[in-house]
Parts: C-alpha cells; sequence; structure tokens
C-alpha cells in the first residue's frame, strides 16, 4: 500500500491539524533537547572530562557530541521496527519520554572534580540515551506527518519537519545567547549551563500528553486492517536492504547533504569561530540563530515550490550552489573573522539549504511503502546522520589539524553536495517514471 491509495479526504480536518501540531511541536522540542548540547559542549567538556586544552579539548567536546550518533542507527532501526509494528503513536510517546530522561540527566550530573571518572561515563551514557531516542524520531514522525498530508500538500507539509528542527535550533542559539550574555563566566560554569537541560527536560511530560491525544496514522491503520484480511510478508532489515537499494542509496545521499548542511554550517562553524577564531562566543550563537531563523522562513516555501514545479527544479541548483559557494564564504570568514563574516556565511548557507530542507521529509518518506516506512527512513536517516552529520564536527576538527587547511570543511561540504546531487537525480527520475506510466496507463 502506497500514500497515494489511502484518500486524504477521508481524513477529518481537526484530526490532520492535530496530528500535524503534535508531530511538528514534539519533533522541535525533542531536537531542541538534543541540539542544546551542541552549545555548551565546551563547556561540559571542562567540567566533566580530565583536563584538556586547545584544540584537544574541541575535539573531546566534539567526540562527546558524536556519540550520540553512533547508537542513532541502532534506536533509528529498533524504534522504526517498533513503530511499523506497533504503530506512529506508541513509539513516537516512548521515544520523547527516553529523550527527556537523557536530557535530565545531563543537567543533573555532578562535576569531574565531584565524582571523578563516573561524571564522564553519566555524560556519554546520557548523550547515548538522547542519541537512541532522536534516532527514531524524525522518521517516525515523518511518517506520521506525511500518512496525514493531502496528496498535493505533501512537500509543503513535509517541510514543517525541516522548520521544526530550524526552530529547535533557533530556540537552542537564543538561550545560548541569553545566558553567555547575562551571567558571568563564573555563574555560567557552576550552574547557568545546566538551566536549558533541566528546563528541556519538562519537555517529556508535556510532549507525551500532546502525542497521547494523537490517532494512529489513518494509512497504518489501513495497512494493519487489511494485513489481517490478506496476510503479506513482514520484511526483515536484510530484507529491507536486499529489495530497496536504489531506494536507500538515493536517500541516504539526500540525508548526507542535509545533515551536512546542518551540523556542520550551523554547529561546527559557529563553535569553531569562538573557540579558533576568536569570536565572542555569544557572537557564534547568534550565527547559528541567524541561519536557523532562515531556515524557519524559508523551508515552507520551498516545500510549496516543490509541490509546485517538483522536487528536482527546487533542490538541485541550489544545492549545486551551496556546493560551490562554501569554499568563497568560509574563506571570507578565515581571513577576515568577524561577526560580519559569520553572518554572511550562515544566512547564504541556510538561504541555499532550505530549498534541499524543505522538501527531503517527504521525499525520503514517499520512498518506502507503509508498512517498512518508518524503518527505511531511520536507516538511511541515522546512518547519514551519523557518518556526514554528527561525526562531521569531530572529522572537521581533525582534517583541520592533521593537514593543517582551515578550508578543509568546504571540502567537506562539497563531497555532501555530490552525493546529495546525485540522490536528489535518482530519485526524481523515478518520480518521472512513476508519472509516465500513470499517463500511458
Amino acid at each position: 500500500m502506497t500514500m497515494q491509495e489511502t484518500p486524504s479526504s477521508t481524513i477529518a480536518p481537526g484530526a490532520r491539524r492535530r496530528a500535524i501540531v503534535s508531530s511538528v511541536i514534539g519533533n522541535g522540542l525533542e531536537w531542541f533537547d538534543f541540539g542544546i548540547f551542541s552549545s555548551f559542549s565546551i563547556i561540559i567538556s571542562r567540567l566533566m572530562f580530565p583536563a584538556q586544552s586547545g584544540t584537544a579539548m574541541l575535539m573531546v567536546a566534539f567526540a562527546t557530541f558524536g556519540i550520540a550518533f553512533v547508537v542513532r542507527p541502532f534506536g533509528g532501526i529498533l524504534l522504526g521496527m517498533y513503530a511499523d509494528r506497533a504503530g506512529r503513536k506508541a513509539a513516537l510517546s516512548a521515544i520523547i519520554l527516553m529523550m527527556s530522561a537523557g536530557t535530565l540527566l545531563i543537567g543533573l550530573t555532578p562535576v569531574y572534580a565531584s565524582i571523578g571518572i563516573a561524571a564522564s561515563v553519566l555524560i556519554v551514557f546520557a548523550r547515548m540515551l538522547q542519541g537512541f531516542s532522536a534516532g527514531g524520531e524524525f522518521a517516525s514522525a515523518t511518517a506520521m506527518l506525511l500518512e496525514y498530508s493531502p496528496a498535493g500538500r505533501r512537500n509543503l507539509i513535509g517541510s514543517f519537519q525541516a522548520c521544526s528542527q530550524a526552530l529547535s535550533f533557533a530556540l537552542g542559539g537564543a538561550v545560548a545567547y541569553l545566558l553567555l550574555h547575562n551571567l558571568s563566566p563564573a555563574s555560567l560554569h557552576e550552574w547557568g549551563w545546566r538551566l536549558p537541560f533541566v528546563f528541556g527536560s519538562l519537555i517529556g511530560p508535556v510532549g507525551y500528553y500532546i502525542r497521547s491525544r494523537v490517532d494512529e496514522s489513518p494509512e497504518f491503520v489501513a495497512f494493519v486492517n487489511q494485513k489481517r484480511h490478506v496476510p503479506g510478508e513482514r520484511l526483515s532489515l536484510a530484507g529491507i536492504v536486499r529489495r530497496y537499494p536504489r531506494q536507500l542509496l538515493a536517500t541516504l545521499g539526500i540525508v548526507a547533504v542535509c545533515t551536512t548542511s546542518s551540523y556542520v554550517g550551523l554547529i561546527y562553524i559557529p563553535l569553531f569561530a569562538s573557540g579558533q577564531l576568536g569570536i565572542d562566543a555569544g557572537t557564534g550563537q547568534l550565527g547559528m540563530l541567524a541561519g536557523a531563523l532562515v531556515l524557519l522562513v524559508m523551508c515552507p516555501l520551498t516545500g510549496y515550490l516543490a509541490d509546485r514545479y517538483g522536487r528536482r527544479r527546487v533542490m538541485v541548483l541550489p544545492m549545486v550552489l551551496y556546493g560551490v559557494l562554501a569554499y568563497p564564504l568560509l574563506a571570507n570568514l578565515m581571513s577576515a573573522p568577524g561577526a560580519a563574516s559569520l553572518m554572511r556565511f550562515e544566512v547564504v548557507a541556510a538561504f541555499l539549504t532550505s530549498f534541499f530542507w524543505g522538501p527531503s521529509a517527504a521525499a525520503l518518506a514517499e520512498a518506502f511503502p507503509v508498512q517498512i516506512r518508518s524503518t527505511g527512513m531511520a536507516i538511511v536517516y541515522n546512518l547519514g546522520a551519523m557518518c556526514f552529520g554528527g561525526l562531521a564536527p569531530l572529522i572537521n576538527t581533525w582534517l583541520t589539524r592533521v593537514t593543517g587547511d582551515r578550508l578543509a570543511p568546504a571540502w567537506y561540504i562539497a563531497a555532501s553536495v555530490v552525493l546529495g546531487t546525485l540522490g536528489v537525480l535518482v530519485m526524481t527520475q523515478r518520480e518521472s517514471l512513476a508519472r509516465d506510466a500513470r499517463q500511458h496507463a
């Protein structure tokens, strides 16, 4: 059964609104919990790990940030399979409680000076719990969102997923900026950095309440009812990989460029600018905030354009321009570090990124049938996020250190753009062939 086979007219408008709001708000709040760690990763690494300095400290911070992405594929696959068997609603409700538990643990863990190596272990465990939870969030929330979407507006409504992530980055950047500018360094290190994690953990019960009031995806319900009358094959993980290699590889390319643009552009560059270029840490957070706000505004527009003109026309050219302009934008930041050059990088990169962020959720969801949708998306999204996103700050710090070339991140971005462009072309070619077949049927 495919999305096209479920008549959207049978879904009550109120039920559709509740599903969209719960998916978008829950996803945004959960990613706030997951992403706020990046803003305070350097402070946390100083407090929770043995003393480090310079680039070594930066690598410890990025490694702690990246460990969550190592476990994300495991969480994504297990929670995706659970969502494909028990339903989107059950999976999403459990996921948000796990995320809040990991967030609260980070906020309450005593520092290394108090409990020694136990502090490091607890922080790593909390990040792994966050990573396991986040692994299932995108796939299950996107499946719910797209399965409630009308046929001609899937890219637009799917773009709300990107908006929710942009909103979480914006909130994280704003909170970090306010704390950095309103607390003394001593207060910030002693207790101030804990505030976003403690308050962020409240997202768990609130998000659970919101998601528990939403009806199960009607498309998933229809699939379950059909399976009762006509039992079908239940694909294993190996069966999914064997049967859908084209979809998996193509969508992995799309995820690669989307996550690289997020974790290199919005996270690594501001932290590198404040840690290595002498730019004020608060200014770095304002750069993240500016980029996130551009994405928040632009993604619905690019989703609308993809519905009207097709994904290939909307996604490919800005993606290529993003890869081409990354080098001069980064070179300008390195040669003249300051607020203006950082803002220029973030705003231009976010503007171009929005053209492939907006339609990406619908592209991933429509690549897989309903019975494996959450699992299929979880595989590609979390592998891509681990290899090209979460480990990107650590990899780029290492590349910069080994090669001595501070522009190495530009080549990393360019490589992701190649993969993303190929992925979009493969998926849109498949869509064009399907449209031609329907027209000649």
